[in-house]
């Protein structure tokens, strides 16, 4: 039986929330594997990140799901920021925290992560190279997805308008102005008209029973999307990108861009040693939590750490 520990460790300017999860039979004297999980944008650790980790450590494995700066039970003001840059060194603060056990084997830490958390987990093995495996379910670009969210391209150079003037107006001593990330309900989703499966599945994913926790809002930053409008984690992936790679995706694709993203990333990487699981009948969010899904991407993920770390 797993057991799990919460913790805190030092991100840039304050602590970040995290919990470990530990393998049965799980000994302090033994070095180990370990591996960094990232949750996807407006959720917490205690969503689809945890599943994961509860599954890799019921396969052996150390798991650290976390929750990103400014979010969640993280510490970070104001709140609600998504800031590709902090969630891309959020990972790498993860590591760090990692390297100070001295249960973990340092040689062996790999990450993963669902959705953004997947985008941002390829973004830091780019240059980080304590990432010696990288695994990736429903992996998308944040900023790909509300490129062409806020897209065509004068509607993008309107936003960024917008953004501009809401820095101004928070800067001479406006509140901040927090949005959401998405329909809050069925009934909000139709009235705007957001008719996407990847949106359809998001709003019964957060917004109900399913998914839905205390510490995932629906709240964003408004600012923040000038900061992922500008964020492209393809970027180097043919020079910097070099360790094994395992992506998961279904073959239901949505506005999210995870299918597509998944065949960028797979086609483009740098890496020797990749492979793209694409799972039929399987859509984005029924990879976050259903038991089907999910087992059928923990079948890959478990041989592929076995085999690279």
């Amino acid at each position: 039986m797993i057991t799990t520990n919460n913790i805190k460790f030092k991100g840039r300017h304050f602590n970040l929330a995290g919990r470990l999860f530990f393998p049965e039979n799980f000994s302090e004297q033994i070095q180990q594997p370990a591996i960094v999980i990232t949750h996807p944008t407006s959720a917490d650790m205690n969503q689809t990140s945890s599943i994961y980790a509860t599954k890799l450590a019921e396969n052996g494995f150390l798991a650290l799901a976390f929750d990103a700066s400014y979010q969640g039970q993280s510490e970070g003001e104001p709140r609600y920021i998504e800031d590709p840059a902090n969630r891309t060194t959020d990972i790498m603060y993860a590591i760090d925290y990692l390297n100070t056990l001295p249960f973990v084997d340092n040689s062996r830490i790999g990450a993963m992560g669902i959705c953004a958390g997947g985008g941002y987990t390829i973004n830091a093995a780019k240059t980080d190279k304590r990432i010696k495996a990288i695994g990736t379910v429903s992996a998308a670009s944040a900023g790909g997805a509300y490129r062409e969210s806020f897209g065509p391209d004068d509607a993008l150079i309107a936003t960024l308008e917008q953004i501009a003037k809401q820095r101004t107006a928070e800067a001479t001593g406006s509140e901040p102005l927090i949005t959401q990330w998405i329909p809050n309900n069925q009934s909000e989703r139709i009235q705007m008209q957001l008719n996407d499966i990847d949106v359809i599945e998001a709003v019964d994913y957060y917004r109900t029973p399913r998914g839905q926790d205390s510490f995932s809002p629906n709240k964003v930053l408004f600012t923040s999307f000038g900061l992922l409008l500008n964020y492209d984690p393809v970027n180097l992936v043919e020079k910097l990108l070099n360790q094994p790679l395992e992506m998961v995706v279904g073959d239901r694709p949505g506005s999210f861009g995870s299918y597509r993203f998944a065949y960028e990333i797979y086609n483009k990487a740098a890496s020797k040693n990749k492979h793209l699981t694409v799972l039929p009948g399987v859509s984005h969010y029924d990879l976050y939590d259903q038991p089907k899904a999910v087992n059928a991407a923990i079948e890959q993920l478990v041989p592929f750490f076995k085999s690279n770390l």
